[in-house]
C-alpha cells in the first residue's frame, strides 16, 4: 500500500488501521515522505496504532527501529534522496537519487496493490487535463495521468486527490477505483441518520415522554448501532456498483437509453459529468469495454436523486405495506420504543421513498426502474410496488444475506453470479406482477395470497425438477457445492430464473385449485416433451443490439411463459376432470392429449427442429414459432373428457 496523509489524520489514519494485514511501504504529507519497503504487518499495525491514538503525532514520531532496511522518514524540503537497493526493488525504481517531488511521482506509478489517498491536494489527473485545468498548482509537478499508475485498486478517503477523467482513465487500462463521494458516501449518510433521529427525538422530548438529558444519553448509545446501519448502506451501494460493472458490456444498450433519457430530461449533464456520449460508447464496446466503475458511480447517485424524487408521492408513501419502509431508516432501540412517533415523523414521506429508492437501486440496479417503466408501461410507483412485492414473497433481503456471508470464503465472481442469478428472478416476477395486475396491485395482498405457496414451493422444488432442467439444476448446484457454497444455499441459486418460475405455478394453482407440486410436474412433463427450456434458452440468450430488439425479447419471454401456464392449467384440468372416473395420471393425461393434438404438436417440434438447425436465432422466427405454440394452447383449452375417459380435442 502506498499512503496519503497524515498518521493521526480521520481519514488516513483511520484507513490504515482496518486491517493489521496491511503492508503500508510508502506515505508521503506536506512535511515528510515515509518509505518501508518491506515492513512487519504486525509490528508497523501497531506502531500505526499507537501514532492514531496519539494526538499531535507526525510521521517524525514513528519508531524509525521498526522501519525495514533501505526505508527511512525523508523530509519534502530536501534538495535530493538516495534511492536506496530496497527501494529501487520494490517501487521499481532505476534512479539512483530523485528529488522529493520526483520521488513521489514515482511512487504514484509503483506497481502496488492500493493506493489509498486520505490527504489534501489533487495527484492524479486525465492524460487529456491540463495542470491548470486541475487546479492545485502546488502539486503540479508531482502529479501523473491516471493512464500512468501501475496500482491494482485506487481508494479515495479523501477528496478530489483524483480528477474523474483521471479515474476513467485509470479504470479503461483495467484499474478498479470508484470515486470519492462514493469512498466518501459514510459521512453524509451518518449525518442523515443523525438528522432523521434527532429529529424523533426531539418531538419525543417536547411530548414529554424524554427528558433532554435522557436523550442525549440514548444518542450516545446507539452510535455502534448506526454506524452499522451506514456501513451497510456503504457496502450495499459499492455492491451495485459491481453488479452493474459486470453487467455493463452485455446491457450497454440499457445504459445508453437511460443516460439519453437522464440527459434529455435535464437531469443530467454528459459534459460536467464526463459521462461518454453515443459514439464513444461504442467504440469502447468494439474494443470489449464499456462503462467504468467511476461513471457508473455518477449513474447510481443521479439514479436514486430521481428515484426518490418520484416515489415521494402519497400513493406510495400512504400505503400501510409501502410505508413499512421508514422503519429501516432508524436503530432498532427506537423501532421497538418509538415506533409510533416514527411513522409520525415528518419526514416520513421522504424516508420512505429513499429507503424504498435505495433498496431498489442497491438490489436491483441503476436502470431497473427505468427498464421496467419502458417495457410495460408502468409509472415509477407501480414499479415500486411491484418490485416490494417480489422482493418479499422471494425473501430476497435473506438469500442477499446468505450470499454476503460468503465474503473472503468463496470468489467475489462467484457471489456476483449467485446475486445475478436471484435479481433476474425477482425482475421477471416484478415483470409478471406489472403485467398481470396493472393498477391494481396491492403489496399486502399479494404477498399474504403468495408468500407462503412460493417459499413451499422453491424448498420442494429440487424434490420434483426433472428432465433438461432437473439435469442443469443438479449440475449446477453440484458445482456451486464444489465451490464453497452451502448446500441449501446451491439448492436454490441453480433452480431456474425463466420458464419454471414459483409465480407462475403458484398462480396456475390458485386457479385451479390444485397443489404447486403437481403444477410443476405438469410444467416440466411440458417441457421435456415440447422442448420448451430449449426454446427458453434460445429466447434468452439471444444477442440485442437495439432497445426494439431487447423489448422483444421480454415479449417473447412473457408470451411463452402464459402459454405454458395455459397448456398446464388445460392439462391439469382434464386430469382433475377425470379423477373421480377413473383416476388419471398427470403422465397418462399428458400422453392422451399428446395423441390428441398431434397435429399441432408435430408442426410445433417441426418448427422447432428449423430453429435448431438454422445457423442463428432469428426475432421472426421466434415470432412465428410462438404463434403455433398458442395455437396450441388454445385449441387444448377447449379440450374435454367423455364419460368413457375418451379425451377429444379440436383440430
Amino acid at each position: 500500500v502506498i499512503g496519503v496523509g497524515d498518521m493521526a489524520g480521520d481519514v488516513f489514519g483511520n484507513g490504515m488501521l482496518m486491517s493489521e494485514h496491511i503492508c503500508l511501504t510508502a506515505a508521503f504529507n506536506h512535511l515528510h515522505i515515509f518509505i518501508d519497503p518491506n515492513p512487519d504487518s504486525a509490528e508497523s499495525f501497531k506502531e500505526r496504532q499507537r501514532l492514531f491514538q496519539t494526538p499531535g503525532t507526525g510521521w517524525d514520531d514513528y519508531n524509525s527501529k521498526l522501519i525495514s532496511s533501505g526505508g527511512g522518514l525523508f523530509s519534502r524540503a530536501a534538495k535530493s534522496i538516495k534511492i536506496s537497493a530496497e527501494m529501487k526493488q520494490r517501487f521499481q525504481i532505476s534512479a539512483d537519487q530523485l528529488t522529493p517531488n520526483d520521488l513521489i511521482n514515482a511512487l504514484l506509478k509503483a506497481p502496488v496493490d492500493l493506493i489509498w489517498n486520505g490527504g489534501i491536494g489533487t495527484y492524479i489527473k486525465g492524460s487529456s487535463e491540463s495542470h491548470a485545468e486541475v487546479g492545485d498548482k502546488a502539486n503540479d509537478s508531482l502529479r501523473v495521468n491516471g493512464q500512468e499508475l501501475r496500482c491494482k485498486v485506487l481508494g479515495e478517503g479523501g477528496n478530489l486527490g483524483v480528477t474523474q477523467l483521471g479515474r476513467i482513465e485509470f479504470c479503461l487500462q483495467g484499474g478498479r477505483c470508484n470515486t470519492d463521494f462514493i469512498d466518501n458516501a459514510a459521512g453524509v449518510d451518518c449525518s442523515d441518520h443523525e438528522v432523521n433521529i434527532k429529529i424523533l427525538l426531539d418531538e419525543v422530548v417536547r411530548n414529554g415522554d424524554l427528558t433532554q438529558k435522557q436523550r442525549n444519553n440514548l444518542l450516545e448509545k446507539m452510535t455502534d448501532t448506526v454506524a452499522e446501519l451506514v456501513l451497510k448502506n456503504n457496502y450495499k451501494q459499492t455492491q451495485a456498483i459491481s453488479l452493474a460493472e459486470e453487467e455493463a458490456l452485455p446491457r450497454i444498450g440499457e445504459y445508453r437509453r437511460f443516460i439519453d433519457q437522464m440527459v434529455s430530461s435535464g437531469r443530467l449533464s454528459r459534459t460536467l459529468e464526463f459521462i461518454p456520449k453515443d459514439d464513444q460508447i461504442a467504440e469502447r464496446r468494439l474494443q470489449g469495454k464499456s462503462l467504468t466503475r467511476p461513471e457508473l458511480s455518477v449513474l447510481i447517485s443521479y439514479a436514486k436523486v430521481e428515484l426518490k424524487a418520484a416515489l415521494a408521492d402519497e400513493t406510495l408513501t400512504n400505503d400501510p405495506y409501502m410505508a413499512k419502509a421508514v422503519e429501516s431508516a432508524f436503530p432498532d432501540q427506537l423501532r421497538k420504543k418509538y415506533r409510533e412517533q416514527i411513522y409520525n415523523h415528518r419526514l416520513r414521506k421522504e424516508i420512505v421513498a429513499t429507503q424504498i429508492a435505495n433498496d431498489m437501486i442497491n438490489h436491483m440496479g441503476i436502470n431497473f426502474s427505468h427498464r421496467m417503466m419502458e417495457s410495460t408501461g408502468s409509472s415509477a410507483v407501480d414499479v415500486a410496488k411491484a418490485y416490494i412485492t417480489v422482493r418479499d414473497i422471494y425473501k430476497m433481503h435473506e438469500f442477499y444475506a446468505a450470499v454476503e456471508e460468503l465474503d473472503l470464503q468463496v470468489s467475489a465472481e462467484l457471489q456476483h453470479r449467485l446475486l445475478t442469478k436471484m435479481m433476474r428472478r425477482v425482475r421477471r416476477a416484478t415483470r409478471w406482477f406489472l403485467r398481470n395486475r396493472r393498477g391494481l396491485l396491492s403489496p399486502e395482498l399479494e404477498v399474504s395470497a403468495f408468500m407462503v405457496p412460493v417459499q413451499t414451493f422453491l424448498e420442494k422444488m429440487p424434490e420434483v425438477i426433472s428432465g433438461t432442467p432437473g439435469e442443469a439444476w443438479k449440475a449446477e448446484r453440484d458445482e456451486l457445492v464444489a465451490q464453497g457454497v452451502p448446500e441449501s444455499l446451491a439448492d436454490q441459486a441453480a433452480l431456474p430464473t425463466i420458464l419454471y418460475t414459483p409465480i407462475n405455478i403458484v398462480e396456475a394453482s390458485r386457479a385451479t385449485g390444485v397443489d404447486p407440486m403437481r403444477i410443476a410436474e405438469v410444467y416440466f412433463s411440458l417441457g421435456n416433451e415440447l422442448g420448451l427450456q430449449w426454446f427458453a434458452n434460445q429466447i434468452s440468450d439471444v444477442n440485442v443490439d437495439t432497445y426494439w430488439q431487447a423489448m422483444a425479447r421480454e415479449a417473447f419471454m412473457d408470451d411463452l411463459e402464459s402459454q405454458m401456464r395455459t397448456l398446464a392449467s388445460a392439462i391439469i384440468r382434464l386430469a382433475t376432470e377425470g379423477a373421480d372416473q377413473q383416476e388419471l395420471s398427470i403422465e397418462t393425461t399428458l400422453q392422451t392429449w399428446m395423441i390428441q393434438q398431434e397435429l399441432l404438436i408435430n408442426r410445433w417440434r417441426s418448427m422447432t427442429s428449423e430453429l435448431q438447425s438454422a445457423s442463428g436465432a432469428d426475432y421472426a422466427m421466434f415470432s412465428v414459432a410462438l404463434r403455433e405454440l398458442l395455437d396450441l394452447a388454445q385449441a387444448s383449452q377447449h379440450c374435454t373428457l367423455g364419460e368413457d375417459g375418451a379425451l377429444s380435442c379440436p383440430t
